[in-house]
């Protein structure tokens, strides 16, 4: 399917309008709208409204593009929240469009890229996990994966959550013993892993089963995925009567221990779907402002777990309007599948299975279902979503109880909406970093998150002063440059630092440099029994220090925040040594890209082996020509 991005199929147009003063005017906001409308066309198209700094307030689609935006300028009619995005108005940007359908996936996509404030917005940070089983290899592998579909091979999923897709490989590999390691590391083996073993692995690196029987593995494995996992039982207990018969024991008590692993599965779901085949079940709740959906992800009539959602920007929206805006943006990201179940029909529901039906090639049904199993799976959904509201908001009260009792004890000016909190990483000034993660009321933002390379010459390693100086002027210093007049949202309320007097004068020294003087900053320290909880010390920049009772919920809150920095600087200092560790010389080698290196290496064995070697035998490994042979002799004998 042609995707709503494609340049030759959208023709943007955009008018900008300067607007004296400061102040949200609603007059100029009219007429910025009117300007616009002078050259609509009467096609179907998505349309953003900007305030005066291009920032985007507005994403709508459509069916008619003179119509629709038209009404914005009636605006005894529109709502609150509606009034205040026109009031901000000042340019409109528009996109037409061959359908609605295609109307409604861009808007998805230009919501998820800009995230405007007056649209409904599906608030999820990582994306879906999937199961890969690859196909560009003699031999299989099974993995978990994220992101873009890049490899060749069968996609399942998705997955609820990682221990999901953790538990169902587990699984997959005790019942079809598939690898799961690199394809370097099969390379390379010369006996049987543990896997082996302990039975998790049919070890084809090593030649223990041929390139069909594994081929037959595979095909199981397909089939218990794809929702056929009476047929693989009945095969495997066909499968162990054969080898009993036989008097195979051993074999039979491998096909024993499979079986089980078969039967547990099956008897672990947490819904009952058999028959429902490929299905996403919704369902939302509403209660105190806030709005809850709850998505379960069945896929061959398997429970593959089950997640809430909290969408924000919903006050005064309609619930079957967040449905679909919800589900526009959840599918953006997600093929989905061909029957949707929910406990209510999205607004403009037709419209919906048209725009993903084109998304995938195929017909969707969104069904709201009125007797029978289906019913039954969406009340669960239904419980499931008012238990997970009802805990969210028990969660903001105590939040904000515990946000008001740190306001009272550090004297700030009001309740932080962002609060952002630092700390270093290395070894002996080796691979050093900085780490900036962002927590708020809601919680932790982690599309948020940051990482800052030491790159400073003059630091010296091992400085954390100098460290957290580089980290708060590059920080700082962007923050300046992008936003100036801090209306944006991403200056930092509060600025908690992992370090005692020596980091916040340090960071205080640095902003004041720069002109920043009105940044609330905390200074968290181990205090006098270093490395016992509880007893941290928090200092301020006016040499005050604050301590708190042990147990006292304000210091579980900090504590937490700074063990997530320390958890996101050190699994960033992890990975910036290991990219370190397998670094080699001859990345330097101009020509060389990873292909040519990795056979250099495998004919050579070591980067020292292929530095000492003569120019005929560079010239005799496979894949490396006798130009490249060359460059390679001469960059290390020049």
């Amino acid at each position: 399917m042609s995707r709503p991005q494609s340049p030759d199929r959208f023709h943007e147009d955009k008018a900008t309008f300067t607007v004296k003063g400061s102040q949200p005017d609603i007059e100029a906001g009219v007429e910025a709208i009117r300007t616009t409308l002078k050259t609509l066309p009467a096609r179907p198209g998505v349309y953003r409204m900007q305030d005066a700094r291009g920032d985007v307030l507005y994403v709508g689609k459509a069916r008619v593009l003179k119509n629709r935006v038209a009404n914005y300028t009636q605006v005894d009619r529109l709502p609150r929240r509606l009034q205040r995005m026109v009031a901000q108005t000042r340019s409109m940007t528009i996109v037409t469009t061959n359908s609605e359908a295609e109307a409604l996936l861009l808007e998805a996509q230009l919501i998820k890229r800009f995230r405007p404030p007056y649209n409904v917005l599906l608030r999820d940070d990582k994306s879906f996990p999937f199961i890969l089983l690859r196909d560009d290899h003699a031999f299989p592998r099974v993995q978990k994966h994220r992101g873009a579909r890049k490899y060749k091979g069968r996609y399942y999923g998705p997955f609820a959550s990682a221990g999901s897709v953790t538990r169902t490989i587990n699984a997959l590999q005790k019942l079809f013993l598939l690898r799961s390691c690199t394809d370097s590391f099969f390379a390379n083996r010369s006996r049987p892993c543990l896997l082996y073993q302990i039975r998790r692995c049919s070890a084809p690196c090593v030649g223990r089963i041929d390139e069909g029987g594994y081929a037959e593995l595979v095909r199981d494995a397909q089939d218990f995925l794809g929702g056929k996992s009476t047929a693989v039982q009945r095969k495997l207990g066909e499968a162990m009567q054969a080898a009993s018969d036989s008097l195979d024991f051993e074999q039979a008590a491998v096909l024993r221990d499979r079986l089980k692993a078969l039967t547990f599965i099956q008897g672990s779901q947490a819904i009952n779907a058999e028959g429902l085949g490929d299905a996403d079940i919704f369902a939302l709740a509403a209660k105190g402002g806030a709005m809850c959906i709850q998505a379960f992800f069945i896929r061959g009539g398997q429970n593959w777990g089950h997640r809430s959602f909290f969408p924000v920007h919903t006050a005064e929206v309609a619930e079957d309007e967040v449905l679909a805006s919800f589900m526009a943006q959840f599918y953006e990201e997600v093929p989905p599948p061909r029957l949707i179940l929910a406990d209510r029909a999205p607004a403009e529901c037709e419209l919906m299975a048209e725009a993903l039906a084109e998304r995938i090639s195929a017909k969707v049904r969104i069904e709201v279902p009125q007797r029978g199993m289906r019913t039954r799976l969406i009340r669960q959904a239904q419980r499931n979503a008012v238990e997970a509201l009802d805990r969210r908001l028990a969660e903001t009260t105590t939040q904000a109880k515990i946000l008001d009792e740190m306001v009272e004890a550090f004297g700030l000016d009001g309740v932080p909406d962002r609060i952002e909190i630092y700390d270093n990483s290395h070894i002996q000034g080796s691979h050093a970093l900085g780490a900036m993660v962002v927590a708020g009321p809601e919680g932790f933002r982690k599309n948020a998150y940051r990482k800052f390379n030491i790159r400073n010459p003059e630091t010296a390693p091992g400085d954390d002063f100098a460290m957290m100086r580089e980290v708060f002027e590059r920080r700082f210093g962007r923050a300046q440059r992008e936003d100036p007049d801090r209306d944006s949202g991403e200056w930092p309320d509060l600025v908690l630092i992992d370090g005692g007097k020596g980091q916040v004068s340090a960071a205080r020294t640095t902003l004041e440099e720069m002109g920043i003087e009105d940044v609330c900053m905390i200074g968290i320290a181990k205090g006098p029994h270093h490395g016992r909880e509880g007893r941290e010390v928090f200092h301020l920049p006016d040499g005050r220090e604050v301590t708190f009772p042990l147990n006292h919920p304000v210091l579980f809150y900090l504590q937490r925040l700074r063990d997530e920095v320390h958890r996101f600087a050190i699994g960033a200092h992890r990975q910036k040594r290991s990219k370190a560790i397998s670094a080699s010389s001859l990345d330097d080698v101009p020509g060389i890209g990873p292909a040519r290196k990795k056979a250099l290496l495998m004919h050579f064995g070591t980067a020292r082996a292929v530095k000492d070697a003569a120019l005929e035998d560079l010239q005799r490994a496979p894949g490396v020509s006798k130009v490249v042979a060359r460059q390679v002799y001469d960059y290390f004998h020049e």
